[in-house]
């Protein structure tokens, strides 16, 4: 497993040692509350894991602190400040889905759409301090060897490892992560995983992980928000993957076992949980 990249220090803004802040948060679809009175500080380095079934507005918090989802009610801040758009703070990893066979777009090059996106003009110097930070983000992924592949010639693990890639290659603060094992074995699963936990310890990166299933993190995870129709709750994984903590969530009774070493839930319909997909977010968005 390649190093990770070494990073440049970003100066801190007020309130930075709390990248993420919600306070009093609520969103709203129609008739629907997503959450409500949600109020959450996530400190530099630390390891968030957002559960909940589907529909219950783990994506859609995610699109609030990319600024592209405006909240009903409370506020969020992002290293201070409100989010906005293209945020050079934030790092996202999305969902793993394949690419076309056919797209003949470089493994490079869609490492550095995550510095400039479309944008062009950045002059020779600009240029070469541009390659050099993609090259050191494929480095530290151990993508190397295929920089200049099609990446629609790779194996979904390759292409995750870029999408990785690509999410540190600005120096985030803030990793934001929408459920980036989804479809990988078990064997992926734990390169990502570790990649993005070389991240965290080595620039005390903030990261925010939308999960279906929380065993292939949970040795990371410092806390857990779980959302429920509605309602939630943040506390660390033996204060809130509990059996009395998820039926109260869940208004049934729900058990919570440990199965050599993993948590199993049973008895909610919504469990085992799947993607948020209330909004599918584009490349554009993204940018």
């Amino acid at each position: 497993m390649a190093n990770v990249a070494p990073t440049t220090q970003r100066a801190r803004t007020p309130g930075s040692d709390r990248p993420v802040t919600l306070r009093g948060a609520a969103l709203r679809f129609g008739d629907r509350t997503l959450w409500d009175g949600l109020d959450l500080d996530i400190a530099r380095g630390e390891f968030v894991a957002v559960l909940g079934p589907n529909g219950s507005g783990k994506t859609t918090l995610l699109r609030v602190l990319l600024g592209l989802q405006p909240l009903h009610a409370g506020t969020a801040l992002v290293e201070g400040r409100p989010p906005r758009r293209g945020s050079g703070v934030i790092g996202y990893v999305p969902q793993q889905k394949a690419l076309a066979e056919d797209l003949t777009l470089r493994a490079r090059d869609l490492v550095g759409l995550g510095l400039d996106g479309h944008r062009l003009g950045l002059g020779l110097r600009g240029r070469a301090r541009r390659r050099e930070r993609v090259r050191a983000a494929l480095e530290s992924v151990g993508a190397t060897r295929y920089a200049d592949a099609p990446v629609g010639r790779l194996s979904g693990g390759e292409q995750q490892r870029l999408r990785v890639a690509q999410a540190l290659v600005g120096d985030p603060a803030i990793l934001l992560c929408d459920e980036p094992l989804l479809s990988l074995d078990l064997a992926h699963q734990r390169i990502v995983t570790q990649l993005i936990e070389q991240r965290r310890r080595a620039a005390g990166t903030a990261v925010l992980f939308v999960t279906h299933e929380i065993n292939p993190v949970l040795p990371l995870v410092d806390r857990v928000l779980y959302l429920v129709d509605g309602r939630f709750r943040v506390g660390t994984p033996d204060e809130v993957m509990t059996s009395e903590s998820l039926s109260a969530l869940y208004r049934t009774d729900v058990d919570v076992l440990r199965v050599r070493g993993r948590l199993v839930v049973v008895g909610a319909d919504a469990v085992p949980h799947t993607a948020d997909d209330h909004h599918a977010m584009s490349e554009d968005d993204r940018r």
